[in-house]
């Protein structure tokens, strides 16, 4: 069994625990800040939207497949951009099959954008003939930006129902819109940060974060759920069965969120690096971001969150002061936490550090077996007796047993009504 695999068992069966919810301060301090950032980058660089939402120019060259090719699309990006007209400083050139490159920028003036047609032909070789412009007009991009916050808003309606109706508990509901919106907001900084192209690419890959940073969310819910389940018999509080909850996903979660992130980086490396501006990084960035910070808040903000909301439930604060008056009665009775044998004991590997003391106690143990020069045996103090019940143990005796003189007194005896006075 590797290291890795005995440190998720142990969260599992809370041998070791990260304490999540107890530090959940910490977490909305890393969260807050974060999230300040992501404003304050929105508040003043804005977001970069693309051609489809605030329209633009698009030029179509009709080139021999020979030419249409990423290498020939980058050398016409460069000399779009070198021409100094700041709504084409960051142009969109994709190859659109086997016989065009097209050419996407922002809204320009009449003679800017005859400057950029001669530029396109100069640089492509192409006639007159073959080079198609036309305008997009901002109209078209305001109908997709209100059909995609519609495809929002009706997102969020159905994840608020779907947990309410899976776990009939509307603050769990609450908690994962939190966590939600902490994903969403932290994505959006990200792009006003780094400048890249909001396009519908990117609405796609804020939806579809959604549903993976949902779905992480109501894996660790449905282990809140199991855990709580009877917490009325139970002899621990919320919070700790929401906490063990945590710690028992937390491999799964990290395990998940690499497997996810790691072809998503590729895509986001290939689209932004070897491809240059396109939609798939504007996807991929949209994807990387957001898985990212989907397994950062269902772990970090979501259960926290929920254990501080049902927090003044009548249930939760009976849980509370059970667990309390447990450890008052266990610090009033040092023999009341003596640790019993279990079946789920750790199974020791070769090379832990604490192996070297079981072979030191076991070395001991066999020299006091051992039988002692001229075939006596060693004496040894006997053993004490194991006490029975809820796992304690016999105090060691204050001194030696001595012989009691009423040892040889006749005792009294107890006998039957009917023989009392008989001989």
């Amino acid at each position: 069994m590797g290291k890795f695999s005995r440190l998720g068992n142990e969260l599992y069966s809370g041998r070791r625990s990260v304490d999540f919810v107890g530090r959940k301060w910490l977490w909305y301090a890393i969260s807050g800040l974060i999230l300040v950032v992501a404003v304050l980058a929105l508040s003043f660089k804005g977001l970069n939207m693309g051609v489809e939402f605030v329209g633009g120019a698009e030029y179509k060259v009709s080139l021999p497949a020979a030419k249409v090719t990423q290498t020939e699309a980058d050398d016409l990006r460069a000399a779009v951009a070198a021409t100094g007209i700041a709504a084409a400083d960051q142009p969109t050139v994709t190859t659109t099959g086997q016989t065009a490159i097209l050419v996407q920028t922002k809204p320009v003036t009449p003679g800017e954008s005859s400057q950029i047609a001669q530029t396109i032909l100069d640089k492509t070789g192409a006639t007159q003939a073959d080079l198609q412009q036309q305008e997009i007009g901002p109209s078209w991009g305001k109908e997709i930006a209100k059909r995609s916050a519609i495809g929002l808003a009706v997102f969020l309606v159905l994840v608020v129902l779907f947990i309410w109706a899976y776990f009939r508990e509307w603050k769990m509901s609450v908690a994962a819109i939190v966590a939600l919106a902490h994903d969403i907001l932290i994505t959006i900084g990200v792009y006003a940060l780094s400048g890249f192209d909001v396009t519908p690419a990117t609405v796609t890959g804020l939806l579809t974060i959604l549903g993976f940073s949902l779905y992480d969310t109501v894996v660790v819910f449905d282990k809140v759920r199991e855990n709580t389940r009877n917490l009325r018999e139970a002899r621990t509080t919320y919070a700790e069965a929401a906490n063990l909850a945590v710690n028992q996903t937390l491999v799964r979660s990290i395990n998940t969120s690499i497997v996810a992130l790691i072809p998503v980086g590729a895509i986001l490396y290939v689209g932004a690096v070897q491809l240059g501006a396109s939609s798939l990084k504007d996807l991929a960035l949209a994807l990387f971001v957001g898985m990212a910070a989907g397994a950062y808040s269902s772990i970090f903000i979501a259960t926290p969150l929920l254990v501080q909301l049902k927090a003044n439930e009548t249930l939760v604060q009976q849980a509370e002061r059970r667990a309390l008056a447990r450890r008052k009665t266990v610090e009033a009775d040092r023999y009341a936490a003596v640790p019993t044998f279990r079946e789920d004991l750790p199974v020791r590997e070769p090379g832990d550090a604490d192996l070297a003391e079981d072979d030191d106690h076991d070395r001991d143990h066999d020299r006091e077996d051992a039988p002692v020069p001229g075939g006596a045996s060693a004496l040894r103090e006997p053993q004490r007796p194991e006490a029975m019940g809820r796992g304690r143990v016999v105090p060691p005796s204050r001194g030696p047993v001595r012989s009691s003189g009423a040892a040889g007194r006749q005792q009294p005896s107890r006998q039957p009504k009917s023989k009392r006075g008989k001989k």
